[in-house]
């Protein structure tokens, strides 16, 4: 334990400051300290379960407004050149428009302003888990991100993408039977194989306050129709699990969280 800690304070240390959040605060050492303990766990699950490769979600925001619990997703790889268990996302630069690809520990994935200290882990096949780290692998990953950024990127454009649309492209060009090099192709395949986004309901006024006041915030990708309707397409983090779920029943999934206070 004490070896693993000391570890994960060093991922902490030399990390990029990628992914916090705009704020001024202060880390409390409360925070750090469960950022740890989430990571101790989920690294112990992971190990546990003998993968190779995993998909990891995090609550870093209150998102029940809109039916939805978690809020980020990245693939956590064991045997990344980086480091056991070492977690590829792509993040949002504050206060910008801009993304890039990120390689981190468990520990600073964790650090992120968290609204709720709990994770899901999910797990697919093994064969899909080798064909997702060959690719990681092979630094195809890369070319598949877009680093314009739009927090609520419509699934089907390629104007701008979320995070986690980068996570669902780049499963769908690992998995699919045939190889998927563009955003194009992996998008075609996965409307195709029956991926449905998640729709979240926006009126005209908060449309247009987003716009002005957030940088990540776009809706001209959006289908006219939908946009004047208010109905926003996105990629969330329940949607791309129960998209690999449907097709992946081999898929286990692992929900961690610690006790509240």
């Amino acid at each position: 334990m004490k070896r693993l800690l000391l570890c994960l304070w060093l991922l902490l240390a030399g990390a990029a400051q990628a992914g916090t959040v705009c704020s001024d605060k202060p880390l409390q050492l409360r925070e750090l300290r469960q950022a740890l303990q989430l990571a101790e766990r989920s690294w112990q699950a992971l190990e546990d379960s003998g993968a190779e490769l995993a998909l990891i979600a995090r609550v870093g925001q209150d998102l029940s407004a809109y039916g939805l619990r978690y809020s980020h997703m990245g693939i956590v790889w064991r045997d990344h050149p980086d480091g056991r268990w070492t977690v590829v996302h792509a993040l949002n630069a504050c206060g910008t428009a801009r993304s890039d690809l990120y390689n981190e520990g468990l520990g600073n994935f964790f650090l992120d302003d968290m609204f709720a200290w709990e994770t899901l882990i999910l797990i697919p096949a093994p064969a899909d888990q080798a064909r997702l780290a060959a690719y990681l692998a092979q630094a195809r990953a890369r070319q598949l991100h877009e680093a314009r950024y739009n927090m609520l990127a419509f699934p089907f454009a390629r104007d701008y993408q979320n995070s986690n649309q980068w996570v669902l492209e780049t499963y769908a060009s690992a998995v699919s039977p045939a190889p998927l090099d563009t955003r194009a192709a992996a998008q075609g395949w996965l409307r195709a194989a029956g991926f449905r986004p998640i729709t979240v309901e926006i009126p005209a006024l908060s449309r247009l306050g987003a716009r002005l006041t957030r940088a990540n915030i776009s809706f001209d990708d959006q289908p006219f129709g939908q946009r004047m309707a208010g109905h926003i397409d996105t990629v969330s983090v329940e949607s791309l699990v129960r998209f690999v779920r449907q097709r992946d029943a081999q898929a286990r999934q692992i929900v961690l969280r610690l006790p509240a206070g």
